[in-house]
């Protein structure tokens, strides 16, 4: 099998440690062929981190399952010309004008620039025949997801959305169970981010806490439980009612605290809160649901293990103890690149697409437009 290529744009916090780690971790399918940023010195540390990784990976013993994988499917299929490559590591070359990308044969890029140019950066490369794989938030307005959706359908190019904790293992298994009918009728659910981040963290990138190129508290550090809040009541929002605040961070312009209550066509209501106040360090993120016959609650540093699991017979689960990542972004980019490839490999819609990464984003603005205007917004 030929393996993809690929180019990394935005070499920041994301981009150099989720971005690289995934771009290694799914080496036999995916060659990095290329990293790109403005600032030239982060795109050098995101390649020398990429070798760093595979460099290890290969010590580790990566030709040897390598070899062994080839010589299985050459038993499986003796007709057939597929295989895996052995290693040529090679350095990603370093950019700092994405442009340079246009014309080259790389079939896909990630974008890890700031949330503001999420959506120039898609519809260049998209428009130029590549699949895209954008950060959280797609995009920072409807209009702009929308033109992204219809440019990719247009193009008949792959749109994917990072929201990567829809694939940790507890989030799996509570989407199970909803999908087998455990719950009965699931009357409410809660997601809240409870979390702390000072004047260093928003000092550290100046397009941090800003309208134009980033949102606050809830478009930021809320919106991965939002999303999962969303996947877990099914997706259709009918309302929503908010109210937000700037406690505690006079420098930036956005909120640091907000509070919403989102009402689906089904039913179902959905409860927000986030807040980047809490004295002295994040305090928890977590998802609950609340049905009429069964109560889970997701917690963890990064909503990746089970805190409580209650069915009639049931009252514990494996996944309650499972180890916490290193950090909050969680370990869910891997499996989210290696969807993505496989998308393309095999031309099928990516896990999270375009139309589903757009979801959380309009509930979010829908709190943004309830909270700045005071009223109930219908979808």
């Amino acid at each position: 099998m030929k393996k993809l290529t690929a180019a990394l744009i935005g070499c920041g916090r994301i981009g150099t440690k989720k971005h690289i780690e995934a771009f290694a971790a799914n080496s036999d399918l995916i060659d990095l062929v290329a990293v790109c940023d403005l600032v030239h010195e982060k795109a050098e540390r995101a390649a020398e981190e990429y070798m760093r990784r595979r460099e290890i990976s290969l010590a580790s013993g990566e030709k040897e399952r390598i070899r062994e994988k080839n010589e299985t499917e050459n038993d499986q299929n003796r007709f057939s010309s597929s295989q895996v490559s052995e290693p040529n590591l090679q350095r990603p070359r370093v950019i700092s004008d994405y442009r340079e990308l246009f014309s080259s044969q790389i079939d896909f890029v990630t974008i890890a620039t700031e949330s503001g140019n999420h959506y120039r950066n898609t519809i260049d490369f998209l428009s130029t025949g590549k699949h895209v794989l954008v950060e959280k938030p797609m995009a920072l307005s409807l209009e702009h997801m929308n033109e992204m959706i219809a440019l990719s359908r247009e193009k008949n190019l792959k749109l994917a959305v990072c929201v990567q904790n829809r694939f940790n293992p507890p989030v799996q298994e509570l989407k199970r169970a909803i999908d087998m009918g455990k719950f009965g009728r699931i009357f409410t659910a809660t997601a809240r981010v409870l979390w702390n981040r000072n004047e260093e963290y928003y000092k550290q990138a100046s397009w941090r806490g800003t309208w134009a190129m980033d949102g606050g508290t809830i478009m930021n550090q809320c919106a991965h439980n939002i999303d999962l809040l969303q996947w877990m009541l099914g997706g259709k929002v009918q309302e929503v009612f908010a109210m937000t605040e700037n406690y505690n961070h006079p420098y930036i312009e956005t909120e640091d605290f907000g509070a919403a209550i989102v009402r689906f066509k089904n039913g179902s209501i959905g409860i927000i809160e986030g807040t980047a106040n809490v004295y002295p360090r994040n305090l928890e993120e977590t998802l609950s649901v609340f049905g009429e016959k069964g109560t889970v609650v997701l917690g963890g540093l990064a909503v990746n293990k089970i805190q409580t699991w209650r069915f009639e017979g049931e009252d514990s689960h494996p996944f309650m103890n499972l180890p916490d990542p290193e950090t909050v972004y969680g370990s869910g980019h891997i499996a989210a690149f290696k969807d993505f490839a496989r998308a393309i490999i095999e031309d099928r819609e990516p896990f999270v697409n375009g139309e589903e990464g757009k979801k959380s984003v309009e509930i979010i603005l829908g709190i943004y437009k309830s909270a700045k205007e005071g009223i109930l917004v219908k979808f």
